[in-house]
């Protein structure tokens, strides 16, 4: 910009901040309004000589109306601005938003990075986002509240947990710990090389989206994660008081500004205080002196103190956001405390977004996540850097090994990653007529061994855009005695490709996104969109599991020759004898036992079955026996049985619901119940219906 438009642009917002019209202001100058509308739109500006009485009017001096870093006055007072409640008798008992998710840290962590990564600003290098846990007592806790302005909540909190609905109640339970405990716990989520809160302050814009508006989610990217503009909601959801605020840097300028545009937004059910119904959500900010937008409460341009005490204050002049939650909880009641919270974030982050924070020896990642707690404003847990090969080592290995172009054919060692190519066939748009033909796109399926540490294994871990784990899928028709594996399937942008295709397939495979954007279905949209949706998805899992089958089928060998494949060659299923060999499709299956003995003499299993659908519940007894070449097979005990995977232990037998399909558990034998040692003989598993069950 040049000078006479900075110009034009801060005294525009002077004038609004003191209240004047162009009109007011050019007659106490002896101009007309024509002269002043030339300054603020930036078609001319004023004479010097007119610059001490221009100061003057704005009660500031002059070096601050020529060099313009800051704005005249002390400006309007900051406040709450409640919305009255609808004139028709409408109420709103709480953001429908805000229920469109399970609750919980976890939520939160993929929903927000999620839009941090589709914010993304400069593409050679990471988004950088940090969560901050922080706890607040005392007068800490006093002086945080008073720059909340808190005396001018307290009232309408008061009345909205008398409501009888669940927000309430959630208001009710907040307002109490927050009493009987005096402590607040704050949670802050900082972005940097990302867009920031640009835009006007009622328009179309990433401002109005977030602070103002429902199901908005103004991303004009196609390669965005999210689609629907619920994401944000679960920041509110995440606050026991309902209440977030914002502290943006932009990356275009607003007013002539970029840093420091703060703004809190706080959603309360409808309530009546001292005679007067508000509608639900408030918002702070200072008062809007525009007669449309009279008394409305809208961002303003912070001092560094105000960051500060409001607890917003960033670490950098990078562009991007910072949001406070205020009276943030564990919904899911997964953490309690700091150190338990900080492992439930770490934990979200690196299961759905190992992909986007693994790099490339010339590629950089796309994210860099940390997390670190404070009491009072002094650390009580480090800040840590979530690492992907450290909760994720197998999938990071591979999805490396495809950025630096290390792929093979077929699977030969342990630490090879293979490639396989899978076929979407992305169909027209309806939009586009009968004679419109279908677009072929490549996914890329990555297929290595498991490491021994994976808790999780032998599945299909999806994904397209940014790289957010979209639906993780247990393949099918494998076959038994396979290898243990980690797979992806990268769609669309995910695989590196930006033509046509990957453009088609990313906006198929986003409309056969629930909000959730946590699987690949039928959606309305998707059915509205595209003729045969369904079929093709279909299809699209089939090539995913034919490909895999193509991979997993050749065995890989230790260098040793003894480890993991010894074992396993020593596991067997035990199946009825006669026509295949298999249970017939009234009875549950064995598909795959994986196993390892351990230092103490012990057999620890873990378990996969196919169990077929029925309209009551299986109660089935797993037993476990040792495989001899004559006689009978000696049964061993468990010493420990436990649940993976959709059942239930309950007395030695699982439990397992009647729409259940796949299960999984895990055990452990007793070395006491062993006839010889567990390395001198093969091992059985059987699984047979307990006799209640059957009775």
């Amino acid at each position: 910009m040049d000078d006479s438009e900075e110009f034009g642009t801060w005294l525009g917002r002077q004038l609004r901040r003191s209240a004047l019209t162009q009109a007011e202001f050019a007659e106490q100058l002896g101009l007309t309004r024509a002269a002043v509308s030339a300054w603020v739109t930036g078609r001319a500006r004023p004479r010097a000589e007119l610059m001490p009485r221009i100061a003057e009017m704005l009660g500031t001096d002059v070096a601050t109306v020529v060099i313009r870093h800051t704005d005249a006055g002390s400006g309007q007072p900051i406040g709450w601005h409640h919305r009255l409640a609808h004139r028709d008798g409408g109420r709103e008992y709480g953001n429908a938003a805000a229920f469109a998710f399970d609750a919980g840290l976890a939520v939160l962590a993929r929903e927000t990075v999620q839009n941090s990564l589709d914010e993304r600003l400069d593409h050679t290098s990471p988004v950088r986002v940090r969560f901050t846990l922080h706890e607040l007592t005392g007068e800490t806790l006093h002086t945080f509240l008073t720059a909340l302005k808190w005396n001018e909540l307290e009232s309408h909190y008061a009345a909205a947990a008398l409501s009888r609905q669940k927000v309430g109640r959630v208001l009710d339970e907040g307002l109490r710990a927050m009493r009987e405990e005096s402590s607040l716990l704050l949670l802050r989520v900082d972005d940097y090389n990302a867009a920031g809160l640009t835009g006007p302050e009622y328009g179309d814009g990433r401002f109005a989206a977030v602070v103002r508006r429902q199901l908005d989610s103004h991303k004009r990217n196609d390669r965005a994660g999210g689609s629907f503009g619920l994401g944000k909601a679960t920041l509110w959801a995440t606050s026991r008081l309902g209440l977030v605020l914002m502290n943006s840097t932009l990356s275009e300028s607003h007013e002539g500004r970029t840093a420091r545009r703060v703004v809190g937004r706080l959603d309360l059910p409808w309530r009546e205080v001292e005679g007067v119904a508000y509608a639900g959500p408030a918002w702070l900010g200072e008062p809007d002196t525009e007669k449309e937008h009279e008394s409305v409460s809208r961002s303003w341009w912070a001092t560094e103190q105000e960051t500060a005490d409001l607890r917003l204050d960033r670490d950098s002049d990078d562009p991007g956001t910072s949001f406070l939650v205020v009276g943030a909880h564990d919904a899911s009641g997964v953490g309690n405390t700091l150190e338990e919270m900080q492992e439930a974030l770490i934990a979200a982050i690196a299961d759905n977004f190992w992909a986007a924070m693994t790099s490339g020896r010339s590629t950089p990642a796309m994210l860099e996540a940390s997390v670190r707690a404070l009491r009072n404003d002094e650390t009580v847990v480090p800040e840590r850097r979530v690492d992907p090969h450290e909760r994720h080592p197998a999938l990071a290995r591979a999805f490396r090994a495809y950025l630096d172009g290390e792929t093979v054919a077929e699977l030969t060692t342990p630490d090879q990653v293979a490639a396989a190519d899978v076929r979407l066939d992305v169909p027209p748009l309806r939009s586009e007529g009968r004679r419109a033909v279908p677009r072929t796109h490549r996914a890329v399926l990555l297929v290595t061994p498991a490491t021994d540490t994976d808790q999780e294994h032998s599945r299909i871990v999806c994904m397209r855009g940014t790289r957010m784990t979209i639906t993780t899928r247990r393949p099918r028709g494998l076959g038994l005695g396979v290898d243990p594996f980690q797979a992806v399937l990268l769609a669309g942008f995910a695989t590196g490709d930006s033509g046509e295709e990957a453009h088609a397939a990313e906006a198929f495979l986003r409309a056969a996104e629930p909000p959730e954007h946590d699987r690949w279905g039928t959606t309305e949209e998707l059915s509205a969109l595209y003729p045969n949706a369904p079929r093709r998805l279909t299809e699209f899992n089939a090539g995913m599991d034919a490909a895999l089958r193509g991979v997993v089928g050749r065995r890989t060998t230790q260098e040793d020759g003894t480890g993991p494949e010894v074992l396993r060659n020593l596991l067997r299923l035990d199946l009825p004898v006669g026509g295949t060999g298999r249970r017939g499709q009234g009875h549950p299956v064995v598909e795959r036992v994986n196993g390892r003995v351990g230092a103490d003499g012990a057999w620890t299993l873990d378990v996969t079955l196919t169990v077929p659908q029925r309209e009551d519940p299986w109660h089935l007894v797993p037993v476990v026996k040792f495989d001899v070449r004559s006689g009978g097979r000696p049964a061993l005990e468990w010493a420990e049985l436990t649940a993976k995977e959709n059942c239930t232990v309950v007395d030695d037998k699982l439990v397992v619901s009647p729409d259940v399909r796949t299960v999984r558990f895990g055990g452990i034998t007793s070395v006491a119940s062993h006839p010889v040692a567990a390395t001198m003989a093969g091992l059985v598993v059987d699984i047979q219906q307990a006799r209640e069950a059957t009775a």
